[in-house]
């Protein structure tokens, strides 16, 4: 699992994870060109303006050393130190680069953490120690009268049911906070099936095959859904791609002897692949 996000993985989690836009929805929202932006988020592209990464921390409502990763900080960039009283062992914790920060923080701003971190105070404080003994001793007081009184047989149903129902301060608050940490860490393991800085929860058949349902999705020629589907794979934005940028990632995919395998097969008799926009089908 990585830690730290890329600039363009940030501006595609903003985008997509934090507002839920479409590109063309962000450049009509930002007045930045479509095209722009969708090669601000590829990976092998770097030349972004400072103009244009300030317009989009604005709209984003983070800070521009967050965008340029330099900083792991949305909105609080200047924090002082002294207000998150924190511990020196703590910060060296932090800075350390030991643990994994990014996944600290969302455990602790899971909306479950709290209520964790209250039952583990409630047993290293021992704030209900004494109503556990308390509850422990009235029922060994109850225990010992039943026995005086009726000297029942060691399996007694009333006898056994008082001698389970003594609490065991420590097995308690594990089973508790056992809960409690198991429905945090369940929550985001959930949530990282689809972050792709995490470890891959896809096989590739399962991307190949999502890859193959999203070129179905456009009417043209077989050749151009089946460059749509590498394009899918390799992460390569195909409507962005100018003539001269789709004839040289042709030129690139026929190197591979498997492709060139698969391509004297399924283009046999069919007309040279040439570069076309097709359209989404309507559903």
């Amino acid at each position: 699992m990585n830690t730290k996000l890329t600039i363009q993985e940030r501006l595609k989690d903003l985008r997509v994870n934090d507002r839920g836009l479409t590109l063309e929805q962000l450049a009509e929202a930002t007045g930045l060109a479509r095209s722009t932006l969708g090669n601000y988020e590829t990976n092998d592209y770097k030349d972004i303006s400072p103009f244009n990464i300030t317009i989009l921390a604005r709209f984003y409502g983070v800070s521009t050393d967050y965008l340029l990763g330099l900083s792991e900080q949305k909105n609080h960039p200047d924090a002082e130190v002294l207000d998150l009283h924190l511990s020196d062992e703590m910060l060296d914790i932090l800075q350390g680069g030991k643990i994994n920060n990014r996944l600290l923080c969302e455990i602790v701003t899971h909306n479950k953490f709290r209520r964790l971190l209250v039952d583990i105070e409630v047993y290293v404080d021992r704030i209900a120690s004494m109503e556990i003994d308390n509850l422990n001793a009235a029922i060994a007081a109850a225990r010992a009268e039943v026995l005086a009184r009726e000297n029942p047989d060691e399996n007694d149903l009333y006898l056994r049911t008082l001698e389970s129902a003594c609490v065991q301060e420590n097995d308690f608050f594990t089973h508790l906070v056992h809960e409690d940490i198991d429905a945090v860490i369940a929550d985001i393991r959930e949530a990282h099936k689809k972050d792709k800085t995490t470890a891959e929860s896809q096989t590739t058949a399962a991307k190949l095959k999502q890859a193959i349902e999203d070129a179905m999705q456009f009417e043209g020629s077989d050749q151009e859904k089946q460059l749509r589907i590498y394009c899918n794979l390799l992460e390569i934005p195909y409507d962005d791609m100018p003539p001269e940028e789709f004839d040289a990632v042709l030129r690139w995919l026929r190197r591979s002897k498997v492709l060139q395998s698969v391509a004297a097969k399924s283009m046999r008799g069919k007309a040279q692949m040439t570069h076309g926009k097709g359209k989404r089908k309507k559903k």
